[in-house]
């Protein structure tokens, strides 16, 4: 077997969620579009989506996400990796139709690893179900959260809870209709060492003090999971909401970013492959002075660029979840920062050049090019921006030659 060759089993759930995908899901597409456009409600929960979630279940295409047998199929992350990309060839419906959607997953996981077993029972079950969706609070406005050791939410211990006070943005899920818990991060001890300042806790989105201020677009858009700005005033939680224990935020963090990022760069390669389908189709079918748009030199040119940067993010991603289930997330960091950069510069590049062929089409609502562009530059933002990955793979590199590089005294 190669490298990066599907086991028996993978093979069995890729030929399945293609035909998914082929049977119900992009046939959904139009009807979830009317469906939100009937409700006017950015927010709305469209029918066609629990029908899919039916779906998926009855077909076994459900959690395959998750690397814990006890909870899912227990898939490596090369063999989940392909099939993330295939639910990237339609981001908004698949990933939630199969209960793979982001922020759910790396939430799951950290309740599967940190998680009370009362955690788990309250919202792990759930969450594994499909019946609650949640949320991730960890960027925040005031700050510079690039560096998340500039979180400032405080999490003060009083008696037998905590007391959360700050402002959380950008967190997605939490205008979800059916979110119904976050994970937050804050400062339980600003006067520890710097990387155990910081603790996750379980926070349910109906405690008193919780108030979602407002919905930020995305390039105009209001996503229909919502990127919330947060206010925690005086909120009250019991010292059981502590994942792990005091100080372990970033701890846990690294163990949630590392096979999400797996996840959201074979999105962002799938989502490529899909604007590169509706770039040809859309040059073969238009004529300009007399000839296909296909014919034209440039063109070609793109097409073929655009095949030779997708096999390239792919293969780069491909080698960081292999390295993570062979050598494990520490040993493969550069690969895995690697693929944060390149994965979404190569769709974004790929979906501009779509939307120039489709000429002004590209760029209405007729074709899924605009919002695919809108969500991958905002990739470049998620989970860290490029330049934080680039500076930890230069400094990884400055010191494979030198040890000591950066940590002498200055």
């Amino acid at each position: 077997m190669s490298m990066f060759e599907l086991s028996e089993r993978a093979r069995g759930y890729r030929d399945e969620l293609l035909a998914f995908m082929d049977e119900r899901v992009y046939p959904a597409e139009a009807v979830y579009e009317a469906q939100m456009a009937e409700s006017g409600d950015p927010h709305f929960h469209p029918p066609v989506l629990e029908e899919l979630k039916t779906e998926a279940r009855d077909r076994g295409l459900w959690n395959l996400f998750h690397p814990h047998p006890e909870w899912g199929p227990g898939l490596t992350n090369l063999e989940y990796a392909h099939l993330a990309e295939i639910m990237g060839r339609s981001v908004g419906l698949a990933p939630e139709a199969t209960n793979c959607n982001a922020p759910d997953t790396g939430n799951m996981e950290v309740l599967t690893l940190f998680g009370t077993p009362e955690h788990k029972q309250q919202w792990l079950r759930p969450l594994l179900d499909g019946e609650i969706r949640s949320a991730f609070a960890m960027t925040e406005p005031a700050v510079a959260s690039s560096d998340a050791t500039n979180i400032q939410l405080r999490m003060e211990r009083d008696g037998d809870e905590y007391v959360l006070n700050g402002r959380k943005w950008w967190t997605s899920n939490a205008l979800h209709k059916n979110c119904k818990v976050m994970i937050v991060m804050g400062k339980t001890d600003p006067d520890a060492p710097t990387h155990r300042q910081q603790s996750m806790m379980v926070v349910p989105m109906e405690t008193p003090g919780v108030t979602v201020l407002r919905g930020l677009p995305v390039f105009g858009y209001q996503d229909r999971e919502g990127h919330a700005e947060v206010l925690f005033e005086n909120v009250r939680v019991p010292v059981t909401a502590l994942l792990a224990g005091e100080g372990d935020g970033f701890m846990i963090s690294q163990a949630r970013l590392g096979p999400g990022r797996i996840h959201h760069c074979m999105r962002a390669v799938g989502m490529a492959e899909r604007a590169l389908d509706l770039m040809i189709d859309r040059a073969q079918s238009r004529v300009t002075f007399g000839e296909p748009v296909a014919n034209r030199a440039n063109i070609q040119d793109w097409i073929a660029e655009a095949r030779i940067e997708i096999n390239m993010a792919r293969l780069l991603t491909l080698q960081a979840a292999y390295l993570m289930d062979t050598v494990g997330n520490k040993a493969a960091r550069t690969e895995i920062a690697a693929i944060k950069v390149a994965a979404p510069n190569v769709a974004l590049k790929v979906i501009d050049r779509a939307i120039q062929v489709h000429g002004g089409a590209g760029v209405s609502d007729d074709f899924p090019l605009a919002n695919m562009y809108a969500h991958m530059r905002t990739l470049r933002l998620a989970d860290g921006p490029d330049e934080v990955h680039k500076r930890s793979i230069a400094q990884w590199e400055l010191r494979r030659r030198d040890p000591d590089w950066g940590k002498r005294a200055r």
